[in-house]
């Protein structure tokens, strides 16, 4: 493995690639720790020292920004939630659904509109808790002030949505999830001295420690083990004769994974939930505004029903926008392969679509239920798992593995051997023909 890791910095390429990205979240972090203008830093210390799961949640996809309100308080969630909106209208509106398919331009559009639905989001955001924070008297100043503050956080939220697609195009892995892994990684350090003074303070138990521990590494593996977990249907691919050549007479797999859409229904979930909680920070004042604060609150029953429906919805959703059992099953007749008792063509599109359903029923299922993990955690073992588990864990397993496939890809493809060396007998890999 470590002779691995050092083949990566012999690929010019990839050496490049892994120092671009390294600068990148180093920008990103730094842009945590400058504060916007015209906020009480003290105060805002003190919120986030009794805010609770609420405000530990809000300052997830922010990587610590929100607690110290720097430029990049909004973090990647505007970004998201465009991308969420322009993903569902491209299913409803087959005008969008061809410009993401048919050409190169259509795309750019779509990602050229993706960008100003977050710039919406982002001031939407931004206004909505810049309202918050002047309510609690942490913000203090006139109209220009709040202006200010406004269009700071609106133009580092433009700035992260820039480092994240920097990231995807000239970095390793997704740029908007690394952000978010970033942010998450930094954390867990000052997460652990916090944890082991309430230890020496008697604030939390040493058994309830222990537990949490326990649970901390059963999450971890389950995460890996949907993340690599996979239902292999088996193909055929019956003997062709070309000119003077015989083709195919082989058995391989289709394999098809558990978690097809991997982190992405949580953190779409998450951030389409913090939206509605941002709005009715507006109205604080009012007892309609309050209510919906509380009803939106990520602690209330509500909430984690919401939350759960969403991350079965779009673990649903992101499987059928990324995986295509029609064109699968056209290239298998094109090129002689049928499953086992199985008819060709579009018997074979129905029966990958069919399992393909009840397995993401299951990946959908083990996601909410690991999303819950926090406040189990937080009831039962009065122990602040935030840092440690549901979506914390899941998104740093899982852009961590996706991370370290790409890396071990890209040696493959020059002939290294990967950082995951498989014996002889291990895993073998299904085979896609077209």
């Amino acid at each position: 493995m470590f002779g691995s890791l050092g083949d990566i910095f012999r690929l010019p390429d990839l050496k490049r690639r892994i120092l671009f990205t390294i600068a990148i979240l180093f920008v990103f972090r730094l842009g945590a720790y400058i504060p916007s203008p015209g906020v009480d830093r003290a105060a805002m210390a003190s919120l986030f020292s009794t805010g609770g799961g609420v405000m530990d949640f809000l300052n997830l996809f922010s990587g610590g920004a929100l607690s110290r309100f720097g430029i990049f308080s909004l973090g990647v969630a505007p970004y998201i939630n465009s991308s969420i909106v322009m993903q569902l209208l491209v299913v409803i509106f087959p005008y969008l659904e061809k410009l993401q398919k048919d050409s190169t331009d259509g795309h750019k559009k779509i990602t050229q509109w993706t960008r100003y639905g977050a710039v919406i989001f982002a001031v939407v955001q931004a206004v909505g808790m810049t309202a918050w924070l002047r309510s609690l008297g942490i913000m203090q100043g006139g109209a220009f002030d709040w202006i200010l503050v406004v269009i700071t956080l609106v133009a580092g939220s433009i700035a992260v949505m820039w480092l994240g697609e920097e990231l995807s195009d000239h970095g390793i892995g997704n740029g908007i999830s690394l952000l978010i892994f970033a942010g998450i990684v930094a954390r867990i350090p000052e997460a652990i001295l916090q944890t082991w003074s309430m230890v020496r303070g008697g604030a939390i138990s040493v058994i309830a420690l222990l537990l949490g521990i326990v649970l901390m590494i059963i999450v971890v593996a389950g995460c890996i083990l949907l993340q690599e977990g996979q239902r292999r249907l088996p193909v055929q691919y019956a003997k062709r004769v070309v000119g003077n050549k015989i083709y195919g007479g082989q058995s391989t797999f289709i394999p098809l994974k558990v978690n097809q859409a991997g982190v992405i229904p949580i953190i779409f979930a998450s951030s389409l939930l913090i939206f509605p909680y941002t709005i009715a920070n507006y109205f604080t004042d009012s007892s309609v505004g309050r209510f919906f604060s509380n009803l939106f609150a990520p602690n209330s029953v509500f909430y984690i029903l919401c939350n759960i429906a969403l991350i079965i919805f779009f673990s649903y959703f992101y499987t059928a926008v990324v995986f295509n059992p029609t064109d699968i099953a056209n290239n298998m007749k094109k090129y002689g392969g049928f499953i086992l008792g199985i008819r060709p063509g579009q018997p074979t599109s129905d029966y990958i679509t069919r399992v393909m359903e009840r397995i993401t029923l299951g990946g959908g299922v083990f996601l909410a239920i690991v999303a819950l993990i926090p406040n189990v955690m937080s009831s039962v073992l009065r122990v602040n798992s935030f840092y440690f588990g549901g979506t914390a864990v899941l998104i740093v397993v899982g852009v961590a593995m996706d991370t370290i496939n790409q890396i071990e890809a890209q040696l493959l493809m020059r002939h290294y051997d990967g950082i995951l060396k498989k014996s002889g007998g291990g895993r073998s890999r299904g085979l896609l023909r077209g």
